[in-house]
């Protein structure tokens, strides 16, 4: 497993740990903005993950495909997750 995907596990169990405190906030009555500042903090640790993951796609499996002259799928396939990025 490569660095990149180290890193988004870690990102993912830092959110899911995260999500699970909301949860427990919630369930006790914390103070909404509280509540809301965590779900903010965990919506961050999320993009991140997914940030890393794109990143060892593009350095691996899209690079990969270019090199072997097989690039134009892969290439759309980032097109596509660029264009839902980009239409929040």
């Amino acid at each position: 497993m490569n660095e990149e995907k180290k890193q988004a596990i870690t990102a993912l169990k830092t959110a899911r740990g995260q999500i699970d405190g909301i949860i427990k906030m919630i369930e006790e009555g914390r103070y909404c903005i509280d509540v809301s500042n965590q779900i903010f903090a965990s919506a961050a640790m999320l993009k991140r993950a997914n940030l890393l993951i794109l990143k060892q796609h593009m350095n691996h499996c899209v690079l990969e495909a270019v090199e072997q002259g097989e690039g134009s799928e892969k290439i759309e396939e980032m097109i596509t997750i660029l264009s839902k990025v980009m239409d929040k």
